[in-house]
């Protein structure tokens, strides 16, 4: 059976957990959200650990906290960031709006630790000082986001536009089938439908670059409302000199810190970005699924490795497992993204409402979308095969190859040329031989799927 203690705050005495190192704000919390029995994810409460890390570090360049206290605090901190006590923070996402629920959590876990080490530190007078959970949790929220995005996201998509890049240039000579309206089109080659995956992600890594390089500006010091109340006024250029020391990001005080407690534009901005990305990977995983479509009556033009069996009861089925799995990740990413910005629309004069649910969706869609793209490069990109016996023999009998005679025989002539090589199912080039009067050999020049996929006007 477990033991409790009895602890007490502003409101009365509260039962913990006898071995728990929170106190009574957060069994209160515990108690008021059994929600979702999801707590805020590892990488926000570190953010928080760091806040106040770098809080008692300012707070003493300040005169305002004893060195034996900070000392304190930090070990306690670096306990915490080492990846001790992970199991002390368990309060719901879904919980008061401005995560006050959360930051007393950590207040009461590092007091407790410090305590531990001969300091008489209070959660609220000493790890919150200078604080508030106001302006504490939106810090969070940018911290854990940066850190996340730069340390996590970009390089996996990193990961996936290299590993689409050796694919690309293995394939640059490869003719196939275009399409428009998933209907037949000119020729293009497998390897600029490479390059045009890794040119969107590479423009997506850019537009989250410039989304994170807005979070860099923190709204810490403005406690309460964003005013700074309680807070020296050297207090922001402190705390963001020593977060940069230790997380090497260059992080800066906001000048009117209102901007960022009251509202959460940068981070709707950084969502946006996300949802982009998913955006993104949603159109490689579909372009992936149909290439691979068939084996018989499909398009067969890749083959994607063979993972799992695909049925429980169609003997030797084999799905394309990994980019229906992205493609669920991106619409998951896209619903989180909403709620995102539903919450934006929940700042309400000074404060937000919904910041729990701010940072622990972004760090969501940060993760879902870095392990989809590093699945998809490793168990997909690198592996599949091309059927090049399809694709070569699909360019020849495509009709559309016409186009490239319009400007020698006219788009009218084309067109039946076109419908009859439908009809018949002879080849462009032979209808063509019969109808325009060219000649094979300047037929063949101007039908060569190749030189069609380099662009100009056939014949130049």
């Amino acid at each position: 059976m477990t033991e409790y203690r009895t602890e007490a705050d502003s409101l009365g005495e509260v039962q913990v957990p006898s071995t728990a190192l929170w106190a009574a704000q957060t069994q209160r919390a515990v108690e008021n959200f059994p929600i979702s029995g999801q707590p805020m994810p590892a990488a926000f409460i570190w953010a928080v650990v760091q806040i106040k890390r770098a809080a008692a570090e300012a707070n003493t360049s300040l005169g305002l906290l004893a060195v034996e206290v900070r000392d304190a605090i930090l070990e306690a901190c670096d306990e915490v960031l080492e990846g001790q006590h992970a199991d002390q923070f368990p309060v719901d996402r879904y919980q008061t709006g401005s995560g006050t629920s959360t930051n007393m959590n950590v207040n009461e876990v590092l007091a407790n630790l410090a305590r531990a080490k001969g300091q008489d530190v209070h959660p609220n007078d000493h790890v919150n000082m200078s604080q508030s959970s106001n302006d504490v949790i939106p810090t969070a929220i940018h911290l854990s986001a940066v850190t996340q995005v730069q340390l996590q996201l970009l390089p996996a998509l990193s990961h996936l536009r290299g590993m689409i890049y050796e694919r690309e240039a293995t394939y640059a000579q490869q003719v196939k089938t275009g399409r428009t309206h998933l209907m037949d089109a000119m020729p293009v080659t497998l390897g600029q439908e490479l390059r045009t995956w890794r040119e969107q992600l590479s423009a997506a890594e850019q537009r989250l670059e410039r989304a994170i390089e807005e979070l860099l500006a923190l709204p810490q010091g403005g406690t309460a409302v964003g005013t700074g109340v309680n807070a020296m006024t050297e207090f922001p250029e402190q705390f963001s000199r020593f977060l940069h020391t230790a997380t090497g990001f260059s992080f800066t005080p906001l000048e009117h810190k209102f901007v960022a407690q009251s509202a959460v534009d940068a981070p709707l901005h950084l969502s946006a970005q996300l949802r982009g990305v998913a955006v993104v990977m949603t159109k490689i995983a579909n372009d992936l699924r149909w290439m691979n479509s068939g084996p018989i009556h499909g398009l067969a033009e890749i083959s994607l490795p063979a993972l799992q069996p695909g049925s429980s009861i169609m003997p030797g089925k084999v799905n394309p497992v990994i980019p229906e799995a992205v493609a669920m990740v991106a619409a998951q990413v896209m619903g989180l993204d909403s709620a995102v910005a539903l919450a934006g629309q929940s700042g309400n004069f000074q404060l937000n409402v919904m910041l729990p649910l701010v940072g622990a969706n972004l760090l969501d869609m940060i993760n879902l979308l870095a392990n989809a793209a590093t699945t998809l490069a490793d168990k997909v990109i690198r592996g599949f095969t091309v059927n090049t016996q399809i694709l070569d023999e699909a360019v020849g009998k495509n009709p559309v190859l016409v186009t490239a005679l319009n400007p020698e025989i006219g788009y009218e002539l084309a067109a039946e040329i076109a419908k009859e090589a439908y009809r018949s199912g002879r080849s462009i080039i032979d209808v063509a031989d019969e109808r325009c009067g060219l000649g094979r050999d300047r037929l063949e020049h101007l039908l060569d799927p190749l030189k069609l996929t380099q662009g100009g006007v056939a014949g130049e």
